[in-house]
């Protein structure tokens, strides 16, 4: 398989063969994961420390779970109850997990840049499970491997990504995955809403919702970030919905068959109606859920081996693993 990375940071460093090597690994692990005992040895003897500076259901229980398929020991370090509160800086929050010697660090941050930081001073293989605004890699992978498997392919669709982009690093992971696979990206929602520059994205930009999902193959909704918002964003929720969710009218410019998918949490009848969330022919929204414990084995598995890899050339050399 061809993945050469050393960490997981983003999409951008990814070549379009490695984003397939992950995804095609994958595959195997949802097939693991649907039978009776959904046990592998890929990670036995390693360490994974989940380090979550922001509360995130999803992704912490499924890197957790991912990790104890594939037979890591897991620990999740609660940071609310840290030294970090005590003012502890990232880069001493480095050193002490370097202490602890573990393989595999799964870090989610709030400020831009962070996750990067500390893969530069750890000495074990770094996942970024997103960083401000910056990216999500994970979440795009687990995207593009419920497309892959809905559409039978990535490439030279027409995807809809609607709502809040300029919060988004979720956008922003898929964005970047989309476009080296040569599928056709459009951004659809209010001005307000839109990353500053995004004429240089390389992707059409729509205000108007119907015009936006007119013949699209994949219809992406995103939540409202009202967390990461300090001012008038939208008019009103209700203002929101009625202009840019996703309801039966709007989706029905779509393809007849177009799929909608959705990071979650949702915001049920802000960003999308409920019965489009839950009609099993449109919506893969818990496909999503399902295919991100398997991307997120995948991911580990083969950083994994790259620092097993790594680690054995050292010895060869004479050094220290």
């Amino acid at each position: 398989m061809t993945f050469r990375a050393r960490h997981l940071l983003g999409i951008e460093p990814l070549s379009p063969p490695e984003i397939t090597s992950v995804l095609d690994l994958a595959e195997t692990y949802v097939d693991l994961n649907r039978r009776t005992i959904k046990r592998s040895d890929a990670l036995e003897g390693m360490t994974q420390i989940n380090l979550f500076f922001e509360n995130s259901t999803r992704t912490q229980s499924s890197f957790e779970l991912a990790g104890k398929r594939l037979g890591a020991d897991v620990m999740n370090m609660s940071v609310a109850q840290s030294s970090v509160k005590k003012g502890e800086t990232l880069i001493d929050t480095a050193l002490t997990l370097n202490a602890m010697h573990p393989d595999l660090l799964v870090v989610r941050h709030s400020q831009s840049g962070a996750v990067n930081l500390l893969a530069e001073k750890v000495n074990c293989a770094v996942l970024n499970a997103g960083d401000g605004r910056h990216e999500h890699p994970t979440q795009a992978l687990l995207d593009a491997l419920t497309i892959r498997r809905a559409k039978g392919r990535l490439h030279r669709l027409t995807v809809a990504i609607c709502g809040d982009i300029a919060h988004s690093r979720v956008a922003r992971s898929n964005l970047i995955l989309l476009g080296k696979m040569e599928s056709r990206i459009r951004l659809v929602g209010p001005a307000t809403l839109m990353p500053s520059g995004v004429a240089e994205f390389g992707c059409e930009v729509y205000e108007d919702m119907r015009e936006g999902l007119a013949d699209a193959d994949v219809v992406m909704m995103l939540r409202l970030q009202k967390e990461r918002m300090d001012g008038g964003f939208i008019p009103s929720e209700r203002e929101y919905y009625h202009r840019w969710g996703l309801d039966a009218e709007k989706l029905a410019h779509a393809k007849p068959d177009a799929i909608v998918m959705h990071p979650g949490p949702m915001n049920r009848g802000v960003e999308i109606d409920g019965t489009i969330a839950d009609d099993i022919n449109r919506s893969v929204i818990q496909d999503q859920v399902e295919m991100g414990v398997a991307v997120r084995m995948a991911a580990m598995d083969l950083l994994a081996r790259n620092l097993r890899a790594e680690r054995g050339r050292a010895l060869a050399e004479g050094g220290h693993a």
